[in-house]
Parts: structure tokens; C-alpha cells; sequence
């Protein structure tokens, strides 16, 4: 049982909480999820760790609510329990000192570039954080990545913050004025796709994170395959991250697909 600390609101369907597990805290790096379970007949939920304290001995996790099991997690109180949260899971991030890195985070794919983020800041890269959504109101963590970005664009769909357009116009406005080293994207698959299919074009290493698609995460459900560079892999064991050239994201658009 792992005790909820606090919980705040980014919007009516996204909370962030900070949930006590003194040993994840301890062992995660950027790019690692757990898995959380809630009740005892609970589906099992994998969520990246957005941020840890391990003074405190806590983890950090936004969950949107989109279903039964992560409705009844964003419903939960400061004192509530989860009944299992199991991890750190999935491989790091690679980080090193690249040069300059674009970072663009679409909707709640910003809680788990956010770590990603503060790992290249670390290294000693120049870091431009991209944070995108479709209003000003489903933007988060902007605070927290501009104190660990060197700059932040913020792109709006709707226009009602920072600039009207696709996260992919932030991307390439960046690429015009200056040489940039590698790009690294987490958010809905046809934004991935797009930012990189861009790259492609100006040859920038280009790594996304395929979190989304996962479901046991342990590679025993087969949900989350993706075909990459014409090899079947599995996002919850070899990932969640990978080369974004190499990806078939039309293929997995068609599974997503309702």
C-alpha cells in the first residue's frame, strides 16, 4: 500500500499526485515508469514518474482520467492508499552532453519529459522545451520545466497561449534560427509522427517515448508491439523509448484507432 501525500488539479480530468515509495524514489531515472494498481481487483495502470524526492521518499505521477481504473486513481485524497505501485521499470533515458536538445512535450507527454528535461539540463545541454496542447488551460508543469530550460515555446492549437500553431512549427522555427543536436518528443502518436517526419527532413537524431501504447507492462500482454526499423519490439520491456525514424507510426495509429 503506497499513501498519497498530495494531489493537485491540473484540470478537471488530469491530476498530479505525490505518492509515497521511498524505494522507487531512490532507484528511478529519467525515462522510468511503475505500475500502479488500485483496489484489489484493480487494472493494472502504467504511469511514467514524473519527478521524485528521496528525502522525502515520494514519487510524483500525473494521471489523466480516461477510464474506469484511471478515474477511480484521480478520485483518490491525500491520505487514500494505492494498492500497488510497483516499479521502476523500463530502460533510462540515455542521457549525455548531446549540444543543443528540442524537447517538445504535447499534453500530459509533458510530465514525463519533465525528468528528461532536468537529466540534459544536468548533462550540460543547451535544452529548448516546446510544450503544446490544444488551450492554455491544458498546459502543465510550465513552471517546473522552464526552471530546468534554457528557453520554452509554448504552442496552442486555439491560440489562447503563447503561439497559435502545431507543435511542429515550434520545432522547425527553432531549427531555422540554430544547429540543433537531437530532439526528444513524448505525446499523442500523430503529433510524434509528425515532429518526426520533420526531423527526418533535416537529418536531427530524433528519440520518442511510445508510453501511452503500454498496458501490463511486462511484455506478457503483447498490447504494447510496435514495429521499429521492420523488427517487432515491446514498449514496456525495450522502451518506452526509441529511434523516431525508425518507428512505424502509421501502423501503430491503426491499432489505436477506436
Amino acid at each position: 500500500m503506497n499513501k498519497i501525500i498530495s494531489k493537485e488539479y491540473f484540470s478537471e480530468k488530469v491530476v498530479k499526485l505525490v505518492v509515497e515509495a521511498p524505494l522507487i524514489a531512490k532507484a528511478r531515472r529519467a525515462g522510468h515508469f511503475v505500475i500502479v494498481r488500485c483496489g484489489e481487483h484493480g487494472e493494472r495502470i502504467p504511469l511514467t514518474i514524473a519527478d521524485s524526492d528521496t528525502q522525502c521518499g515520494t514519487i510524483t505521477l500525473v494521471v489523466q482520467a480516461v477510464g474506469e481504473s484511471t478515474t477511480k486513481i484521480c478520485a483518490l485524497n491525500p491520505g487514500d492508499y494505492l494498492t500497488d505501485v510497483v516499479g521502476p521499470l523500463g530502460q533510462a533515458t540515455k542521457i549525455e552532453n548531446y549540444g543543443t536538445v528540442v524537447c517538445c512535450g504535447g499534453g500530459v507527454g509533458v510530465a514525463p519529459m519533465l525528468p528528461i528535461i532536468r537529466a540534459l539540463k544536468a548533462a550540460g545541454n543547451r535544452v529548448i522545451s516546446i510544450l503544446a496542447a490544444r488551450t492554455k488551460e491544458l498546459i502543465i508543469l510550465e513552471k517546473e520545466v522552464r526552471e530546468s530550460s534554457d528557453e520554452v515555446i509554448i504552442m496552442t492549437d486555439d491560440g489562447s497561449y503563447g503561439e497559435k500553431g502545431l507543435v511542429t512549427q515550434g520545432v522547425e522555427k527553432v531549427i531555422l534560427r540554430e544547429h540543433v543536436d537531437r530532439v526528444e518528443t513524448i505525446g499523442p502518436a500523430i503529433m510524434m509522427k509528425f515532429v518526426a517526419l520533420l526531423t527526418k527532413k533535416y537529418d536531427i537524431p530524433t528519440e520518442c517515448s511510445l508510453n501511452a501504447v503500454m498496458v501490463d507492462g511486462t511484455g506478457m500482454c503483447g498490447a504494447c508491439r510496435v514495429s521499429v526499423g521492420g523488427k517487432t519490439r515491446f514498449v514496456c520491456v525495450e522502451g518506452p523509448e526509441f529511434d523516431a525514424h525508425q518507428v512505424d507510426f502509421d501502423g501503430l495509429l491503426s491499432r489505436l484507432r477506436p
